[in-house]
């Protein structure tokens, strides 16, 4: 199975509430509110996480939660650019931490509140980050017989019409910014 590819753009966001006020006039939908902890375990190339989650549906007054483990390749530039990553839907998150952490080693965990909207194929994440502050992050996944061009415009677009400058771009990984 081949890795999926997204093109993606991590920006410091002191302003929320801007952000999503601008990315709804731009006709993003709120999907929902996520609490994630992602736990970074030592890889030899690329990177590798455990992602542990939470949400509501709708109307739900239950959480629901899951689990997926990660691994992916970025290169650690500034603006827009490709990861290409798995996803691997985990049963017994605990377990699985367990034994990678005993067989490659945990670098840390990241802990954050992610508000998703959507907008066609790009994920827009408002994130708060534990320890590091507030980000927007795009993903553009890569539909079937999409252009790198057409996903960099979409990228692009958004950037522009949330007011994220360049200066406010983040090359690195959240894990790479807390020094995991």
């Amino acid at each position: 199975m081949s890795a999926a590819r997204n093109i993606e753009l991590k920006a410091r966001c002191p302003d929320l509430a801007a952000a999503r006020a601008a990315a709804e006039r731009h006709g993003a939908r709120f999907v929902r509110v996520e609490h994630q902890r992602d736990t970074f375990f030592h890889a030899r190339t690329g990177r590798l996480k455990l992602r542990e989650r939470t949400w509501r549906e709708g109307q739900e007054t239950e959480d629901r939660s899951g689990a997926e483990l990660i691994p992916y390749e970025r290169s650690d530039t500034g603006g827009a650019r490709e990861s290409r990553y798995h996803v691997v839907p985990v049963i017994e998150p605990q377990a699985l931490v367990a034994a990678l952490g005993a067989a490659l080693g945990i670098r840390g965990a990241v802990v954050k509140r992610r508000e998703l909207w959507m907008w066609h194929n790009v994920r827009i994440h408002l994130d708060e980050v534990e320890g590091l502050g507030s980000f927007v992050e795009f993903e553009a996944v890569m539909l079937p017989g999409e252009t790198d061009a057409e996903a960099h415009a979409r990228v692009a677009a958004l950037q522009a019409t949330l007011g994220l400058a360049d200066a406010s771009m983040v090359p690195v990984a959240y894990a790479d910014l807390l020094g995991l």
